[in-house]
């Protein structure tokens, strides 16, 4: 059976608090796992919530900034101590392949697994696989900050009505999908487009095209907000969104459920962060993230 969800390792922005770790989410797509923004005390985070170096397959890195990337090496040096069997991709902006280089080797251990690096330097379409494609989009923020997004390949829906008004049934109805036309009966005339799922992952960042183009019709939209609407002036100086601008980025967005994450360690109170969001008109699903948390991606409309 197939599983999309989103497990949340950790929330917090440059500090951690007793209660929220550094960064780190792992979303699951059926049988792959994507890595983004591997904190300080990921690994750790990944024991607690059930999560193996196993389960992984992609590393997605929006900057590197320490609360975003300094759990790179202890990730890396896990799936070679575990011997993953599979290949493993590491996305990353290539402005910071340095830093990527330090982490990856930082400290002695004997490397059994190649992990790809897979560095971004334009919008658009990284890598293809079966079930999705993932795409990146250059944010707004001190050091270049590239968000991602998981896009499903459409798909067909075939409705039961028009099967039987054009007496397709048994084989045939998978004939049709296969073929495209059986005689003079077309795949659109018994069936609709099921539009695929969409993921966007949005980290540190000021309001930009990337924020909107990431966002656009997401299914779940994994946002940061760092600071509560009263501190706008310090979120743009930083580079940062407030709760309030990232629900308004949602509702444009047609965003169907939204994760709000990245929080500054000033707010002692997730639920001002919620009504915030409510009141800048979002009205789908809102979650403000907590660690170990696990999210499902909706279901398919």
């Amino acid at each position: 059976m197939s599983v999309r969800e989103l497990v949340v390792l950790g929330t917090a922005s440059q500090v951690p608090t007793r209660h929220r770790n550094h960064n780190g989410y792992l979303l699951r797509w059926d049988g792959e796992g994507i890595l983004f923004d591997p904190g300080e005390g990921t690994q750790r985070q990944m024991l607690r919530a059930g999560v193996a170096a196993h389960d992984l397959n992609r590393i997605c890195v929006t900057h590197f900034h320490g609360d975003h990337s300094l759990g790179l090496a202890g990730v890396i040096q896990r799936i070679n101590l575990d011997q993953v069997p599979h290949p493993v991709t590491a996305h990353f902006p290539r402005s910071g392949q340095r830093f990527f280089d330090r982490l990856r080797y930082s400290t002695a251990y004997r490397e059994t697994v190649g992990v790809t690096e897979d560095p971004v330097d334009a919008d658009g379409p990284l890598a293809v696989a079966a079930a999705y494609t993932l795409e990146a989009r250059k944010l707004s923020h001190p050091v270049e900050s590239y968000g991602y997004r998981v896009v499903e390949p459409d798909g067909r829906r075939m409705l039961p009505e028009r099967l039987a008004a054009h007496g397709v049934k048994g084989p045939d109805v998978g004939r049709i999908q296969r073929e495209g036309a059986i005689g003079e009966v077309t795949l659109d005339d018994v069936s609709e487009v099921r539009r695929g799922q969409r993921f966007a992952f949005v980290m540190d960042t000021r309001l930009c095209d990337g924020v909107h183009a990431l966002a656009d019709g997401a299914d779940l939209l994994v946002i940061e907000s760092t600071f509560l609407d009263e501190d706008e002036r310090l979120a743009v100086d930083h580079g940062h969104l407030t709760a309030g601008q990232a629900a308004r980025a949602a509702r444009d967005a047609g965003v169907r459920h939204l994760v709000l994450t990245h929080f500054s360690q000033r707010y002692s109170e997730p639920e001002e962060f919620e009504r915030q969001a409510r009141a800048a008109g979002f009205e789908g699903e809102l979650t403000v993230a907590h660690d170990l948390q696990r999210v499902p991606v909706p279901k398919r409309r």
